[in-house]
């Protein structure tokens, strides 16, 4: 084919294109700006959905955090007057974990008053200072006993409950709901864990939600770290969200904090050692007095005036056994 030819055939078809081109251009650029305005309305509508929902999900947040704000504050104010009871004989009894009533503590009380008066009266001693001896034992060292016996208790309870808490988001995160966790624990935990937990089990079978449960093994058991789990508790019933992660964060706090106590113990126990030996002191040498140069001190325990030594002793050595307690005693 002759070369022209095809030049005027490539020409006539870029002619015609070009002048289709001109013809359809409005058409085209028409269709275009319609299509760019639908774009922006649809896109315009989507944005005010998103905005929509972020306004429902900001109040929906604000909502949640008032109401966890509100559940706090009477769980604070719930708390606070329960610090303010003071406890019972029957309660400490039950913090011990001792299995007495209140008549029988009491029965023990006085037994070991008769004991330390006959023993006042079998060393010489004259009637007034065996009452006071008898007075003091029985009013000051079973309850001293059961103050110690409660303070053991509390310590063997922290130990276990970061690992109690533990084994409950291992089952949490298998599939089990709550009730069934707090079950777990008050059949396979260790003791005392295990006691109060299952108290909880009782609690719950008798009627009461899980909060209320909880709450009431604070009250039976107070502890900072039982408010803990109890407010973790109480804001995942009210609010909802990941209670095994919540309950693992709380077991991770629970085991700094007793790093941090014993940590303290720790650096303050030159301190106590110290305030040991002071408050032993007058007494070591009361001692050796006595079995040196017996004549030469049993004057204070025969003389009425050896009577107001010792008690004006006394009382100077106790407000100085409480400073040094105070002082060297630290609350985390």
């Amino acid at each position: 084919m002759d070369i022209n030819v095809i030049a005027i055939i490539l020409l006539a078809a870029i002619s015609a294109a070009a002048v289709s081109y001109g013809i359809l251009f409005t058409r085209i650029e028409t269709e275009k700006k319609t299509e760019g305005r639908m774009a922006r309305v649809k896109s315009a509508e989507t944005d005010r959905n998103k905005v929509k929902a972020a306004r429902d999900r900001v109040q929906d947040l604000a909502k949640r955090r008032k109401s966890i704000q509100d559940d706090l504050k009477a769980l604070e104010k719930r708390q606070q007057e329960n610090n303010k009871k003071n406890l019972t004989i029957k309660a400490r009894i039950g913090q011990a974990g001792l299995k007495l009533t209140p008549p029988q503590f009491y029965v023990m009380s006085i037994g070991v008053g008769l004991v330390a008066f006959v023993f006042g009266l079998m060393f010489g001693l004259s009637l007034i200072m065996s009452l006071g001896i008898a007075f003091v034992l029985a009013f000051g060292l079973p309850r001293w006993v059961l103050g110690y016996l409660i303070k053991r208790r509390k310590n063997k309870f922290l130990d276990e409950l970061p690992n109690s808490l533990d084994v409950m988001v291992r089952s949490i995160k298998s599939g089990l709901p709550l009730n069934d966790a707090l079950r777990l624990i008050a059949q396979e935990g260790q003791e005392p864990v295990k006691g109060e937990f299952r108290k909880v089990v009782e609690a719950q079978a008798v009627g009461l939600s899980i909060p209320e449960a909880v709450n009431r093994m604070y009250q039976a058991f107070p502890m900072q770290e039982l408010n803990f789990f109890s407010i973790v508790i109480a804001i995942q019933s009210q609010a909802g969200g990941n209670l095994s992660e919540a309950l693992s964060n709380l077991s991770k706090v629970l085991r700094e904090r007793r790093k941090m106590k014993q940590k303290i113990a720790a650096v303050s126990m030159e301190a106590k050692a110290s305030a040991a030996i002071i408050g032993s002191l007058p007494f070591i040498v009361a001692i050796l007095v006595y079995l040196t140069s017996p004549d030469y001190i049993k004057i204070l325990f025969v003389d009425p005036r050896g009577h107001l030594i010792l008690g004006f002793s006394g009382i100077w050595m106790s407000i100085g056994v409480i400073v040094m307690r105070n002082m060297i005693n630290f609350e985390i």
